[in-house]
C-alpha cells in the first residue's frame, strides 16, 4: 500500500521523518511497516499524520505496544493535557518533535524515540490518531530486537596431558552466548581436529552455541592455536587460544660424531631434552662399568677433562624425568688411533664433490671419444683413395703402350702355385683369398689399366724366385706401391690385389 511504499523509501534515504503534508479528502497515518535495532542502541518509531483538506481536528495521538495480544499504551500526546509516558518507558521513551512538547503542539509528527532497547521491546506498535468528526485513524509497525552474542574461547583444562594411546578429547570450547537469531562457529588451526557443537535456547529468546574443538594431545599439538570464529549476519567475531599439552621427556645426545681419536682434547656428550614441563631430574650411566676418571658432570653435559683414550669408548646413558615420565637416550662412543680423513667435512660437501668429480670424468671421457674419432677420420681421409673394387696387375712399368694380358701368371697365383700346401695355408689361412682370386681373374678387361709386359720367354722359370727376379725392377719404378702380408699390394693412390 502508499504508507507501506513510503515508509520504506523514507528509510532507505535515511530521512528523520515522513513527508506529513496534507492531502486530499481523506486522512491517512503513515508508518514504517518495520523496524530493528540491536539491544542496547537506539530506534524511531515514526508516524506522521497526513490531513484532509478541508482538515479535521487532532484531538489526541496514542502509542500503544500489541503483546501477546494485548495492548499496552506507551505515550499519549494530547492537545489540552500535554505528553504523557507510561512509567515502564518513562526513561527510554520520548517523542522526537519539540513542537509535539509545546503548549499548543503541532501533532502532525508523532515519531517517538525508544532508548537502550531491550529484548522485550520487540513487539508491534500502533499509532492511532484520534479525529473530529472523521474519528480514529491508524497504521500499524513491527520491531524486531536482534542480540550480538557474546564469544569466548577457554582451555577445557590449563593444562592438557597426553595419554600413553592416541585417544582423542576436548582441548578447547567455544562458546557464543545470548545470540538472536543464533549465530555459526567454526574453527581454523593446523591441526587435524573435529568439532561438535550443541545449541541451547535460552528463556528470553536468545540462543546460545557451544562448540567443542576435540584432538589427540601430543607432543606436536603442544603451544599450536586454534581459533573460534563466529559468524553474525555480516560480522564476524574471533578468539583464539594456545594449547598447553604436557608431555614426557624425549632426549637425543650430541657431541660424538664417530670420530674420537687418541690425543683428541676437549670432547663431550650433550643431552637435550624436549618436555612440558621441564626436566627436573637427569643422570649419565656409563654402561661397561664404572664412570671413567675424565668425565664431569656438568648440568646436563658430561665432559672430558684431558686427551681421549680407549678408555672412554663404550654405552653412556642419559636419563631425564618430569612430573609425566622418564625419556631415555644412548650412544655408543668408539675410540681410534688416528683421525679420520673426512673429519669436518659434511655429508651435503661429500655428495656435492662427487658430483663435480663425476661430471669431470664424463667430460673427460667423452672429449678423448671425440678426438680419436677426429683422429681415426682423418687418417683414413689421408690413407685411402681410389675404389676398394679396383683391382690391377703389376707387370709393366707403365711406359710402355697398351697391350694384351701377358701370359705371365699373376703375381698371387705365381705364388701360390710355387708355395706348399702348407706354407700356402700359413700365408694366407682362410678362403677369402681364393675368393678374391677367383674375382680378380673374372674382373673385365675393359675396366683394367693396361701394362706393357715383359717378353715372352719359353724358358723362363714362373717361380718365385725368377718372379721377383724379373719383375723386381718394374716393381720398384712404382714407388707408391706398398707389399703387403697378405700377398696384396697397397697403393697410396688406390688398392690393388
Amino acid at each position: 500500500d502508499l504508507p507501506t511504499w513510503i515508509s520504506r523509501h523514507a528509510l532507505a534515504k535515511g530521512k528523520s521523518c515522513l513527508s506529513c503534508s496534507s492531502g486530499g479528502s481523506g486522512q491517512l497515518v503513515q508508518m514504517d511497516s518495520d523496524m530493528s535495532g540491536y539491544v542496547g542502541s537506539q530506534v524511531e518509531l515514526r508516524c506522521c499524520f497526513i490531513n484532509s483538506n478541508p482538515p479535521v481536528k487532532v484531538s489526541q495521538v496514542t502509542w500503544q505496544r500489541v503483546l501477546n495480544g494485548t495492548k499496552q499504551n506507551v505515550a499519549i500526546a494530547n492537545p489540552s493535557l500535554g505528553v504523557s509516558v507510561l512509567p515502564s518507558f518513562n526513561e527510554r521513551v520520548r517523542f522526537k518533535s519539540p513542537a509535539v512538547r509545546q503548549r499548543m503542539p503541532s501533532l502532525e509528527d508523532t515519531t517517538i524515540v525508544l532508548n537502550n532497547l531491550r529484548l522485550t521491546d520487540e513487539a508491534t506498535y500502533i499509532c492511532e490518531y484520534t479525529t473530529f468528526p472523521a474519528g480514529n485513524r491508524k497504521s500499524t509497525m513491527t520491531l524486531t530486537v536482534y542480540a550480538r552474542p557474546r564469544v569466548r574461547i577457554t582451555l577445557t583444562k590449563p593444562t592438557i596431558v597426553a595419554g600413553p594411546k592416541a585417544q582423542k578429547m576436548t582441548v578447547a570450547t567455544c562458546i557464543s552466548a545470548n545470540g538472536k537469531p543464533a549465530s555459526m562457529i567454526t574453527w581454523e588451526s593446523e591441526l587435524n581436529g573435529e568439532a561438535s557443537t550443541q545449541e541451547i535456547l535460552n528463556v528470553d529468546g536468545t540462543i546460545t552455541l557451544r562448540s567443542d574443538y576435540v584432538v589427540v594431545p601430543s607432543r606436536a599439538t603442544h603451544q599450536q592455536q586454534v581459533t573460534c570464529i563466529s559468524t553474525y549476519n555480516d560480522e564476524q567475531y574471533t578468539d583464539s587460544v594456545s594449547l598447553n599439552i604436557q608431555y614426557e621427556p624425549e632426549v637425543i645426545t650430541e657431541g660424538f660424531e664417530g670420530n674420537w681419536y687418541i690425543n683428541r682434547k676437549n670432547v663431550q656428550l650433550t643431552c637435550l631434552a624436549d618436555a612440558n614441563p621441564a626436566v627436573s631430574f637427569f643422570q649419565w650411566t656409563y654402561l661397561n662399568s664404572s664412570m671413567p676418571k675424565l668425565a664431569e658432570l656438568l648440568e646436563d653435559a658430561l665432559i672430558f677433562k684431558g686427551a681421549v683414550s680407549y678408555e672412554l669408548a663404550g654405552t653412556y646413558l642419559w636419563n631425564g624425568t618430569n612430573s609425566i615420565g622418564t625419556g631415555s637416550a644412548s650412544v655408543e662412543v668408539t675410540v681410534t688411533e688416528f683421525p679420520h680423513l673426512l673429519y669436518g667435512v659434511s655429508q651435503e660437501k661429500l655428495r656435492a664433490g662427487a658430483a663435480v668429480a663425476g661430471a669431470v670424468v664424463c667430460g673427460l671421457v667423452m672429449l678423448a671419444a671425440v678426438t680419436l674419432l677426429a683422429v681415426f677420420f682423418n687418417h683414413h681421409r689421408h690413407t685411402f683413395k681410389g675404389d676398394y673394387n679396383t683391382r690391377k696387375q703389376v707387370l709393366g712399368n707403365g711406359f710402355s703402350k697398351a697391350a694384351s694380358l701377358p701370359s705371365f701368371p699373376s703375381l698371387l697365383q705365381s705364388l701360390i702355385y710355387h708355395l706348399g700346401d702348407e706354407k700356402k695355408s700359413e700365408l694366407y689361412g682362410n678362403v677369402w683369398l681364393d675368393e678374391h682370386i677367383q674375382e680378380f681373374h673374372m674382373y673385365p678387361e675393359s675396366r683394367m689399366k693396361a701394362y706393357s709386359t715383359v717378353e715372352e720367354n719359353k724358358a723362363f722359370r714362373y717361380d718365385e724366385q725368377s718372379y721377383l727376379y724379373n719383375c723386381g725392377a718394374e716393381m720398384e719404378i712404382s714407388v707408391d706401391m706398398v707389399p703387403q702380408m697378405d700377398g696384396s699390394i697397397l697403393s697410396k693412390e688406390e688398392w690393388y690385389v
